[in-house]
């Protein structure tokens, strides 16, 4: 479940530009106003990015900054690109194109290849795996299934990185790859498989962007039309960007500097497909100009969670390491993280279930679920467990939502029932939406209650209880809406791949939860071996398991249980261990010794656009201790006051009410929540330093460049005792 379906379902539409910004921490509006040039967000988990990006986009489509059709926004999957367009409709900036990289290229390439290439366009292939058969067959090499799936894994990966056949041997070894079977049998499998593809007139979603990228380099005509339409990029989860997807974007852009970027290199968990962080944590040697905005308030998990996903990275290594975000959360507390041990795999499954049969016993729904693991070979023992103890699931990664024959036959169903329900004797009783869309689809097999067991009939009945509440929760936002407005809303929703919430425990890998959040996690098979996975042999593999473990962490927000197992079986030998990155950090278990991070912190970094070739000087973050106790301080509020909650105060209380009369004035007349001109703890400790010049405010936390300039002469002249605007008798 996402943080826009944890929200309100159907917000209202902003009627101001400055009602998009609403409701936006400091650092997100940053974001929001940063409309021209280069500008890199370092987007922690949980902080809000997609928030801050759609705000962005919407708040210079209603203030006429950016045309709609001029934008092009960027992410890698399906899923991202519909909650975007979801965003974009709600906050009303529809029209701009939010896609994934291959959608994008695909519309240019099959728009463009008659003026480029002429004639039909090759068919696009959905699966490779056949071709890479068939390539296997005339080289006469055998490969077993896993081979084969392998095999095909390594011509991807050339492809993204622009790697020939010819160059593959010393590539995939200069890259340190763990080559399924001899570098040089691959590459003349990958070369038969290049001249299958020519011989039968078909392409490969590599040669998607492979194309697009040789027309725009060879046909300045058609870069130049590409360039004409869109004039602003924003490219989301940038630290998993390609080689081959950064010649796109660079081939968009021409010699223009509007693009936004945003990323976290402590979440590059895709390497293996040719993703590289480098292009993220290079941006500002890239751009120099460039405005750096940081974003590390946790909005979506406890203290406590976000405590162990920074131990986490705290005994990490390597360049990504060095840049990483520690995020400080923004939510009350919560339960401990839970460790269990278990005999063997089934126990650990049947732990789970019972864990969660308590929990849904307490309230917590089914949805707001999910256990996570390192393979997908892994889920079959928790299916199981899940559909012993009566507990419903949906396995991750499955059908498009609004693919589903089942969801495609109660469409159709409502549609007609929309149409000419007035005829229809079913709805006679029907009093309201929710009752209507209940009775139409029990036509289509939905019942009030859950069919026993797992499966298929499982499956379509969660299908349709995905409907059913989202008629809930459309007629609770719009309690006049008909059947008819429902119907647009499902075809709105379907056009942008915006599918509602099933009501399920959520089983699945942690590479495809990457994106997602529940209110309980439970990550399982966290035992060396598996995490991290025995073929992880070098120091970089063994630090992308790590990451990998952080993005499990980082999906809960409120509840989080690890656990592993000593045996694969029942009665099998009790010789695994839990992992060790857990070591100090679950109890019982030895500290490793850790590292600082270096760039932390959270904020704006504006760009040397006086100096074009300036690189951005480095800073050593030390730790902010209570200037009254000496305790190392972690809360963002002890931050900016230099002392814990309850230690003593000097604060001017006189003082900080008049500083709070004034931020309500200045709140009333910019139009803007209170805390975007100063959060409370920022006038507490303005009010403590009582500051007489603007050095000393310059220095307070909370108040920067912007906001002394804006601000600074305000606040200074109620520090004096006067009233703003008011000289001072010795001028």
């Amino acid at each position: 479940m996402t943080a826009a379906t944890h929200s309100t379902l159907f917000p209202q539409v902003p009627d101001t530009p400055d009602a998009v910004l609403e409701g936006l921490d400091p650092e997100q509006r940053e974001v929001a106003t940063a409309l021209r040039g280069p500008v890199c967000v370092l987007a922690g988990a949980g902080t809000g990015k997609t928030r801050a990006i759609t705000h962005r986009i919407a708040y210079g489509v209603r203030a006429g900054i950016l045309q709609p059709s001029s934008v092009l926004a960027v992410t890698f999957t399906n899923r991202a690109a519909g909650e975007m367009r979801g965003r974009l409709r709600h906050l009303g900036a529809a029209g701009v194109q939010a896609r994934t990289f291959h959608s994008a290229a695909l519309r240019q390439l099959q728009y463009f290849w008659p003026k480029a290439v002429g004639g039909a366009m090759p068919r696009l292939v959905d699966r490779k795996i056949q071709l890479v058969a068939d390539a296997a067959a005339a080289c006469r090499i055998r490969l077993d299934r896993g081979e084969l799936r392998d095999v095909t894994a390594e011509i991807e990966w050339s492809k993204v990185t622009q790697t020939v056949p010819a160059d593959y041997a010393p590539a995939a070894a200069k890259a340190g790859r763990d080559t399924p079977r001899d570098p040089a049998e691959i590459a003349q499998l990958y070369s038969v498989y290049e001249d299958l593809k020519r011989d039968r007139s078909v392409i490969d979603f590599e040669d998607v962007l492979l194309l697009t990228v040789a027309i725009l380099q060879d046909r300045h005509d058609i870069a130049d039309q590409v360039r004409a339409q869109y004039q602003h990029f924003v490219v989301d989860e940038y630290q998993d960007v390609s080689p081959l997807q950064q010649r796109l974007l660079e081939l968009w852009l021409g010699e223009r500097d509007n693009l936004c970027v945003v990323g976290d290199a402590s979440q590059t968990i895709y390497s293996f497909t040719g993703a590289t962080p480098d292009h993220l944590l290079d941006f500002r040697t890239r751009h120099p100009g460039a405005t750096v905005v940081k974003l590390v308030r946790d909005y979506r998990s406890t203290p406590q969670v976000v405590h162990l996903a920074n131990g986490l990275l705290a005994q990490a290594r390597g360049r990504a390491a060095d840049h990483r975000l520690e995020l400080i959360s923004q939510r009350d507390p919560g339960p401990e993280p839970g460790y269990a041990e278990y005999t063997d795999e089934p126990a650990e499954a049947e732990g789970a279930a019972r864990r969660i049969r308590e929990l849904m016993d307490a309230g917590i729904p089914a949805g707001e679920i999910a256990i996570l693991f390192r393979t997908n070979s892994q889920s079959e023992t928790y299916e199981q467990a899940l559909a012993d103890a009566g507990i419903p699931y949906q396995l991750r990664g499955a059908e498009r939502f609004f693919d589903r024959p089942e969801v495609r036959k109660a469409g159709v169903a409502l549609r007609g029932a929309a149409r000419f329900g007035g005829n229809d004797s079913l709805l006679d009783d029907a009093v309201d939406l929710p009752s209507q869309v209940r009775a139409v689809l029990s036509g289509e097999g939905w019942t009030p209650q859950p069919p026993a067991g797992s499966g298929a009939v499982r499956e379509r009945w969660e299908s349709l209880a995905a409907l059913v509440n989202l008629a809930h929760d459309f007629a609770a936002a719009k309690p006049a809406a008909t059947l008819g407005d429902l119907v647009a809303e499902l075809d709105e929703r379907a056009g942008a791949q915006h599918a509602p919430t099933v009501q399920g425990v959520t089983l699945a890998s942690l590479h495809s939860a990457k994106g997602l959040e529940w209110d309980v996690v439970f990550l399982v098979g966290v035992a060396e071996g598996m995490m991290p996975i025995t073929y992880a042999k070098t120091d970089e593999q063994i630090e992308e398991e790590r990451r990998l473990l952080y993005v499990g962490v980082t999906r809960a927000r409120g509840h989080l249980y690890v656990s592993w197992s000593l045996s694969r079986s029942p009665g099998g030998r009790p010789n695994r261990r839990p992992s060790r990155f857990l070591d100090g950090l679950r109890p019982g278990s030895n500290a490793t010794a850790g590292r600082t991070a270096t760039s932390g912190a959270g904020g704006v970094e504006r760009g040397f656009t006086s100096r074009p070739n300036a690189v951005p000087r480095r800073t050593q973050r030390t730790p902010a201790r209570c200037r009254v106790c000496g305790r190392t301080l972690t809360d963002a509020g002890e931050m900016k006051l230099m002392r814990c909650d309850d230690c003593p105060t000097d604060m001017d209380e006189g003082l900080y009410e008049r500083l709070r009369a004034w931020r309500a004035d200045q709140a009333q007349r910019s139009g803007q929540p209170a805390f975007c001109i100063f959060t409370d703890k920022t006038l507490m400790a303005i009010a403590e330093a009582a500051p007489a010049e603007e050095g000393e405010l310059a220095r307070i936390p909370g108040v920067g460049v912007r906001k002394l300039n804006r601000y600074g002469a305000d606040v200074l002249a109620l520090c004096a005792g006067r009233e703003p605007g008011e000289q001072d008798e010795g001028d």
